[in-house]
C-alpha cells in the first residue's frame, strides 16, 4: 500500500480546521475545496479575497487549485473530476466563460459538477478537484 501524503503549496496558509489542502495516495490526488484567497504573504494574518467580482475570484480559485495540483506532481491534464460551488445561479454563464478560458489547452476536459451553496460572506465560488497520475 502506498502512503497518504498531505500536500500544502508554499502559497497556502494553514487550513482553519483539521484538513489538508491536498492529499496524494498512490496515483490519486484529491484537492480540497479552494476559494479565491490571494496567496499567503509574509505576516498576513487573515486570508484576503482576490477581489469582489466572480471573474477575479474564479481566476484566483483556479490558480489555487492549480498550485495544489503542481505541489502534488499533477497538472490540469491529470484532473478527472472538478466540483464547482457557486453562490448565485446567475453566475453560471460567466463562470463557464472564465473556466473555459483557463482550461482551453486541456485536450480532454475533466468531468464537472456545479452546485449552488452558501459560502462565507464575500466568497462567490469554491472548487475542488481529483487528479489521477500515471
Amino acid at each position: 500500500m502506498s502512503e497518504k501524503t498531505a500536500i500544502t503549496p508554499p502559497t497556502h496558509t494553514t487550513p482553519p480546521a483539521r484538513f489538508s489542502h491536498g492529499v496524494r495516495k498512490g496515483g490519486i490526488l484529491q484537492v480540497a475545496g479552494q476559494v479565491g484567497f490571494l496567496p499567503a504573504a509574509g505576516g498576513q494574518s487573515h486570508p484576503v479575497p482576490a477581489g469582489p467580482t466572480l471573474r477575479e475570484q474564479t481566476l484566483q480559485t483556479l490558480a489555487n487549485v492549480h498550485a495544489v495540483l503542481e505541489a502534488g506532481g499533477a497538472g490540469w491534464h491529470d484532473v478527472v473530476m472538478v466540483r464547482v460551488y457557486l453562490t448565485d445561479t446567475a453566475h453560471f454563464a460567466e463562470f463557464n466563460a472564465v473556466y473555459d478560458e483557463v482550461l482551453a489547452t486541456v485536450a480532454v476536459p475533466p468531468a464537472r459538477t456545479t452546485v449552488y451553496v452558501g459560502l462565507p460572506q464575500g466568497l462567490l465560488v469554491e472548487i475542488d478537484a481529483m487528479a489521477v497520475l500515471d
